[in-house]
């Protein structure tokens, strides 16, 4: 049983942190399957197409490719014809989550314009036009963001603030901790506190128990991917934090608790900022509440 345990582990651990190809149907989520899928799910993983970008921004933009740990794909997206530094306030880096691409954030990209900012979109390795099939949830990932601030920096822009929803708001935590990056402030949306506790709430969102199978999920995971995933912890990288930070959290979220978000929020040192919204899930705020979303922002940044 235990072996057989672990077999079931490895081969759910793979399909969750690689993408598969694009003409695959991506796994309905939990609430939406049979009792006979779930159970299919839980012995052989979710399948997960590789993210395509399905649109490009409305504004002028430039794509490029920069050279991290993979060669990722990017766009600088101006908030008028003019690249020229007085133009704008400030750059925003944006980072998208688990199973996105940078396409799924041009509606953030377009409200940063209105406020003043160019945005730089990123797609992290194995989404969009970035290298690879491979994720880490955030990891790995850390290092793209450092590439992508980096660069951003040698354009000449001295207001970079960073932004990342999921698994984007873990890469930068990682970033910050591991890394001697200094963003004039960062923006999260629901980062979750353990990679062991993501894990469990998605079995949790099956109504299925999370021992033993988390534990052994998050093993292989790591085992497959080159690191020690029970120790990708977001807590730990929130206490090396010092720069103000704006953090946004959904109530109804079945995938990141309250206490998770409770306890990144106490750990970071530098200036900060709570922001929930009672009737929003793990979603992008702005189906339910642009106006709120908007005018939190507008705040941190005119701070």
């Amino acid at each position: 049983m235990f072996v057989l345990m672990n077999i079931v582990a490895y081969f759910h651990a793979y399909k969750f942190t690689h993408f598969q190809d694009n003409y695959l149907i991506k796994t309905e989520i939990p609430e939406k399957l049979s009792p006979f899928d779930k159970l299919r799910v839980l012995f052989f993983g979710v399948d997960n197409p590789r993210p395509s970008n399905t649109s490009q921004p409305r504004m002028p933009f430039e794509s490029l490719k920069l050279r991290s740990n993979k060669e990722i794909e990017c766009w600088y997206v101006h908030r008028n014809s003019s690249t020229e530094k007085s133009s704008s306030r400030g750059t925003v880096i944006i980072f998208h989550g688990y199973a996105g691409e940078k396409s799924s954030m041009l509606d953030r990209s377009e409200e940063f314009a209105k406020l003043g900012f160019n945005t730089f979109l990123v797609d992290f390795m194995g989404s969009g036009g970035s290298e690879g099939n491979q994720t880490t949830l955030g990891f790995t990932e850390a290092e793209e963001v450092k590439t992508a601030y980096d660069y951003v920096l040698k354009r000449g822009e001295k207001s970079i603030y960073l932004f990342g929803t999921s698994m984007g708001a873990v890469a930068i935590l990682k970033a910050l901790s591991d890394y001697n990056i200094e963003p004039r402030g960062i923006i999260l949306e629901c980062p979750f506190g353990s990679m062991y506790q993501t894990t469990c709430a998605r079995f949790k969102s099956m109504n299925l128990p999370t021992f033993p199978m988390a534990g052994l999920l998050v093993f292989w995971g790591g085992v497959q991917n080159g690191f020690w995933a029970l120790k990708h912890n977001p807590l730990t990288y929130a206490t090396k934090v010092m720069c103000p930070t704006l953090l946004l959290y959904g109530e109804q979220d079945r995938n990141v608790s309250q206490q998770e978000i409770n306890d990144i929020y106490k750990n970071l040192k530098g200036e900060k900022t709570l922001r929930t919204y009672k009737l929003a899930g793990h979603e992008n705020y702005l189906l339910k509440y642009k106006q709120e979303w908007t005018d939190d922002i507008s705040e941190f940044l005119n701070k």
